[in-house]
């Protein structure tokens, strides 16, 4: 009986799973709240604070409790660390003190990590939840992006945490900063239809750190209006020039500058508007634009009457779909087109030959009454 009794036990310990604390592999999160404006500056120097090895993301990495662990990585923030790395600058001008910081807590989590497994989050470690509502295929992205951009910086295969619910939290911006987001996502997207480079690519996916849920109310509004400013100043560089134009002539040819500030060559086209039929202009197709350059064009304009026309530039892509904000071109013309003047003419002539023919039936009025 004890020999039953004892096998029995043994089979128990040897098929019953081992307790939760023993069987799962500890999870460790590489996360942290935006630092990085999205000039390249940082706001402040905090992130160099957090890589000490007495920081929050510090510990995490110098003081491992076990071999054995799953790293799970958001790579905006690995970007901002590796932008740290270098000759950095602070928003408060303040002196960086973290570079020599950054490079060793990079070195380390490469060390610590590199027999373990990597779980990419999606890139900005956006609420999945509410940039799933806002926008699905971007969403993607960011999952795509992240992990392409964690295996480079770590130099070996990771995993996706799409579909693991790993990028937890709630986000609380606004209705305000969700419409901000959305615009300069559309911006970006529109801008991207033609111009292929990494500048517009990377502000693109950057802006998932505004969907962040690490983000507190102040740093909402804060990184929510700098990055209006950064889409803004990315959507300005490539631009038609606003002017002024006087018109003497009824056909004219009228230099407008188009300024490309991409190192990448762009072809589109360019349509003219005009808010009134006083002038009739003609826009462009297949417009090729070099690499940070400026380029004069002629714009046809035909003068149908006097006066001010507004024209309105709109650079779009061969889908006609436009790509920034329009610009204003302002015209005035002083000339009298010939068909005002042949009208204008003929009726003065209509007059004359009214008033002659008045005054000779005044004429011979006065003949008849003399006789």
């Amino acid at each position: 009986m004890k020999k039953i009794v004892g096998a029995l036990l043994t089979l128990f310990f040897i098929i019953a799973p081992l307790p939760v604390s023993h069987a799962e592999t500890p999870v460790v999160k590489i996360i942290s709240a935006p630092h990085q404006m999205y000039n390249g500056d940082f706001r402040n120097d905090d992130l160099a604070q957090e890589l000490t090895p007495s920081g929050r993301l510090g510990q995490l990495v110098y003081v491992p409790a076990s071999r054995s662990k799953t790293w799970v990585i958001d790579a905006s923030l690995l970007d901002e660390v590796i932008a740290m790395t270098g000759d950095y600058k602070i928003a408060s001008k303040a002196v960086p003190i973290g570079s020599s910081i950054a490079t060793n807590w990079l070195s380390q989590l490469k060390k610590v990590s590199y027999l373990n497994d990597v779980i990419s989050l999606a890139y900005g470690n956006p609420d999945v939840v509410l940039a799933r509502r806002l926008a699905p295929s971007e969403l993607k992205a960011y999952y795509s992006y992240g992990k392409i951009k964690l295996e480079t910086i770590l130099g070996r295969g990771v995993r996706t945490a799409a579909g693991t619910g790993l990028n937890a939290g709630t986000s609380r911006i606004n209705n305000a900063q969700r419409l901000s987001y959305s615009n300069n996502r559309k911006a970006l997207t529109r801008l991207s239809k033609v111009v292929t480079h990494p500048d517009v690519a990377e502000l693109r996916m950057k802006l998932a750190r505004l969907l962040t849920p690490t983000l507190d109310k102040a740093s909402r509004q804060y990184f929510s209006v700098n990055a209006e400013a950064a889409v803004l100043a990315q959507t300005h560089r490539l631009r038609v020039n606003p002017g002024k134009y006087q018109i003497t002539t009824e056909n004219a040819k009228l230099p407008v500058t188009v300024i490309n500030q991409f190192p990448v060559d762009v072809t589109v086209n360019i349509d003219m508007m005009a808010n009134n039929s006083r002038i009739t202009v003609f826009g462009f197709t297949g417009v090729r634009l070099p690499a940070n350059s400026k380029t004069q064009l002629e714009l046809a304009a035909q003068v149908i009457a006097p006066g001010e026309t507004t024209i309105l530039a709109q650079i779009t892509d061969s889908k006609a779909v436009s790509i920034v904000p329009s610009s204003i071109l302002k015209l005035n013309a002083t000339v009298i087109d010939s068909r005002v003047t042949w009208f204008t003419t003929g009726a003065a002539i209509l007059l004359l030959l009214a008033a002659i023919t008045q005054s000779v039936r005044r004429v011979r009025k006065g003949r008849t009454n003399e006789i």
